[in-house]
């Protein structure tokens, strides 16, 4: 019997190979859309014996997108509250001068996520927490119905207590009042503000927070979007976390320089819709009715929609929608990010714009908080000064800012950076908005910030000493995950 099991073993051996390897390279040619990586996927496990197929089953599946659409199946079927329907293929586009000039924009759009466009609404720019707090505390102060916030960030700090303190004001009227705050941000403050919305009886969760590390709860699927909703009327969104380093007037120890927005009009649906869906998903419950869903009226010329993304959706509608963009832009595209590390599609359009005449201005931070972003994000500003977009860096404080226009006419703002972070792997939400004012006065800021800016040649970056280079190569092969 031993002597048959010894001679029948490198048989069985032979055998596991061959179906583990032959499963992943199935595997391998079902679920890749790259053929590069499928390619080179496909060389590891049938050139590499016994490790190659355990080494794609470790590191080649995309259990990110996986897990987010197992999580969010769990509540596939329950009725959620929403916006108003989007309109069928004939009605995708409303009539008015501020749509008419990108229509095709806007048709690509609404096939990457259907969803309506709505206009008569009004957005207003806020500069820094020293204008965005006092307008949202004072929205809360005036708040009757309802409070929705959902944040990254809540920092134990000056910014967070006087939020803080409005929440809790307003809960005492008898308001209805919900936060939601990101299971890692909520730790980016020490000590962290759970304890005081708990003392205080504030109805708040952690999104995905949990401190199994199976769950994958730090580095992905963090709730990433900046929501502000009061009354169902009254919308504040944009890139702009708690914190008191946003206070600029206040000389913070770390400053950060951002903009947030206060919407007003039927568009504020969406912000509520979007902020519904994830509180559903955190903790169950459904928010509907008046309180939060009432009707809304016209209140500016801007049409717009919310944007929301996330790993669950196979097509990323804020990248798909960027993608657009860069694609109709005639003659000017300005962006604004704290973190540059596109992926190579977004690059080369970029390129082919620039290269087709189209003044395009990437405008970062000089000094950036997450020095390795920057470090991986060099090699690229290279190939894309190359191709004739102009790079710039703005003096500190450390800019945070996520702002970007075409052709003075469209613009696009959000809690989404240029990374795959944010593209891929976390939850965002963006408004995409048509609207000649609104675009301009985001190019009034740009401009203004370009003003000051130190513009980076293609000739500096390529003149890096080799140490540097090395370092920046080294880092870049991180970015889809930076």
């Amino acid at each position: 019997m031993l002597t048959f099991l010894s001679d029948l073993w490198p048989l069985l051996l032979g055998l596991i190979q061959f179906t583990a390897m032959a499963g992943a390279a199935v595997h391998v040619m079902l679920s890749k859309s790259d053929e590069r990586a499928a390619a080179g996927w496909l060389a590891v496990i049938l050139l590499v014996p016994f490790l190659g197929w355990l080494v794609y089953l470790i590191f080649g599946i995309n259990r990110i997108q996986r897990r987010a659409r197992e999580l969010r199946a769990r509540h596939v079927g329950e009725l959620l509250p929403v916006p108003p329907p989007a309109r069928v293929a004939g009605e995708t586009v409303p009539d008015g001068p501020q749509v008419r000039e990108m229509e095709s924009l806007a048709r690509f759009g609404w096939k990457v996520l259907p969803e309506s466009f709505e206009g008569g609404n009004a957005i207003r720019v806020l500069e820094n927490g020293d204008e965005a707090y006092p307008a949202m505390v004072e929205a809360i102060d005036t708040a009757q119905r309802s409070v929705a916030l959902s944040t990254y960030i809540f920092n134990n700090d000056l910014a967070g207590r006087m939020v803080l303190d409005a929440l809790t004001r307003a809960k005492a009227r008898g308001v209805r009042v919900r936060i939601l705050i990101d299971g890692v941000g909520c730790y980016y403050s020490h000590p962290s503000l759970m304890p005081l919305l708990r003392e205080r009886g504030l109805n708040h969760t952690r999104y995905l927070h949990s401190f199994m590390p199976w769950r994958m709860p730090y580095l992905n699927m963090r709730n990433h979007q900046k929501i502000l909703v009061i009354d169902g009327r009254h919308g504040f969104t944009g890139g702009m976390n708690i914190s008191e380093g946003n206070l600029i007037g206040s000389d913070p120890r770390k400053p950060i320089r951002d903009y947030h927005f206060r919407v007003e009009g039927p568009v504020v649906a969406h912000l509520m819709h979007t902020f519904a869906h994830e509180w559903n998903f955190a903790t169950g419950e459904l928010l509907d009715g008046p309180d939060w869903f009432p009707e809304l009226e016209e209140a500016g010329e801007i049409t717009a929609r919310g944007l929301p993304a996330g790993p669950d959706m196979g097509m990323n509608p804020i990248r798909w929608t960027l993608l657009g963009a860069l694609s109709e832009a005639r003659h000017c595209i300005r962006i604004v990010t704290p973190y540059f590390v596109p992926d190579q599609t977004l690059r080369t359009n970029l390129s082919l714009a620039a290269m087709r005449g189209v003044k395009v201005d990437i405008v970062l931070p000089e000094t950036n908080n997450l020095p390795f972003v920057d470090w991986a994000a060099t090699p690229q500003l290279e190939w894309l000064a190359r191709a004739g977009c102009r790079i710039w860096k703005t003096p500190g404080p450390f800019e945070h800012s996520k702002l970007m226009t075409v052709d003075r006419l469209w613009s696009m703002l959000g809690s989404a950076n240029w990374d795959g972070r944010s593209l891929r792997l976390n939850f965002e939400f963006n408004l995409e908005c048509y609207g000649a004012s609104l675009a301009s006065r985001i190019d009034d800021i740009i401009e203004h910030k370009i003003a000051s800016a130190r513009p980076v040649s293609g000739k500096e970056l390529a003149a890096r000493p080799i140490s540097i280079k090395l370092r920046d190569a080294f880092f870049r092969l991180g970015s889809p995950y930076l």
